[in-house]
């Protein structure tokens, strides 16, 4: 009988047995990477989820004088307080506008960067620009806040530029209309040239083959970039947009507190300062941890979608 004609014997069951975690694991043969793993593991249990106890503090009237175990019980009494108060809506709308323009300001600067050096055929110079554009993103908000403090304030370097124009001094960091922007465009000058290093990645992998048959068809240089070079990356951009959904409610605590003052509460007050200020500030620890703790909540809540649109649109997975 040839081999084509024979016939379709169904594998046997010790074949379709599954084999059993232990024998998955395989600690004889693995051991040394799980004792290499268990530091990492054992940093996280003390530093994230032990403190996590505290969490109780949202639904207490909390003394530090009784501690955990006294301080009265009030249930979600913080999180009424909290959502009856007329700070919230403003809270969290100036966390949403910050955040939000943070992430499509960053990403649409990063993808234009990684496009434009995607066409650069100079190494040299290539290299160079990665390299200063990449050096923002290992500075402090410390240093760069007072770098900008004094390049922001009325007698600073960008006043006197506005001056040599006939432009009276503007005060960029006295003003709450003008420091949502500023905020938005001194991140995104921060970390652009960070975030194009996964483009940039992507933009590799594209077949060089297209763009010499996009070529041969008369297509220039913008129409291969444009109908060629973004289509091929777009699963990746879709991948970067999910993610970034899960940092909707991180505004970027050190950059405001840095650049904050009483005058801007109104556009620059965000969740995070919020907690920061009733916390230690006034000493109000229940109110601030369920303030914490709503921002968790939402926080976790949009990394979950974060990570079911990058599967649905990018076919990435964690685990």
């Amino acid at each position: 009988m040839a081999v084509s004609q024979l016939p379709n014997i169904p594998p046997s069951s010790s074949r379709l047995k599954r084999k059993s975690f232990w024998q998955e694991v395989d600690l004889r043969r693995t051991w040394p990477l799980y004792v290499m793993l268990l530091p990492g593991l054992i940093a996280l249990f003390l530093f994230n989820y032990k403190p996590m106890y505290g969490i109780i503090i949202a639904f207490q009237d909390y003394q530090p004088v009784r501690g955990f175990s006294g301080s009265p019980w009030v249930g979600f009494a913080n999180f009424a307080d909290l959502f009856s108060r007329y700070e919230f809506p403003i809270l969290l709308r100036n966390t949403l506008i910050i955040a939000v323009g943070k992430i499509l300001l960053t990403q649409t600067s990063a993808l234009a960067l990684a496009l434009s050096l995607n066409e650069v055929r100079m190494m040299l110079f290539k290299r160079s620009v990665q390299t200063i554009v990449y050096l923002p993103h290992f500075l402090s908000w410390i240093i760069l806040g007072g770098v900008f403090l004094d390049l922001l304030a009325e007698s600073g370097a960008i006043n006197r530029i506005l001056g040599v124009f006939g432009v009276g001094p503007i005060p960029f960091l006295a003003e709450p209309v003008l420091f949502p922007p500023i905020l938005i465009i001194t991140h995104a000058w921060k970390e652009f040239g960070w975030s194009a290093i996964i483009f940039l990645a992507a933009l590799t992998n594209v077949d060089p083959q297209l763009h010499e048959a996009a070529a041969i068809d008369g297509a220039g240089r913008w129409q291969r970039m444009w109908y060629v070079t973004i289509p091929a990356v777009l699963p990746v951009i879709a991948l970067v947009g999910a993610l970034a959904l899960g940092q909707i409610m991180d505004a970027g605590f050190e950059q405001i507190l840095v650049l904050y003052n009483p005058i801007l509460r109104e556009s620059g007050d965000v969740i995070a300062t919020y907690v920061y200020r009733a916390g230690l500030e006034r000493a109000q620890f229940s109110l601030a941890t369920a303030v914490g703790l709503f921002q968790s909540v939402i926080g976790f809540i949009l990394i979950v979608i974060s990570r079911w649109l990058a599967d649905r649109y990018a076919n990435y997975r964690i685990f």
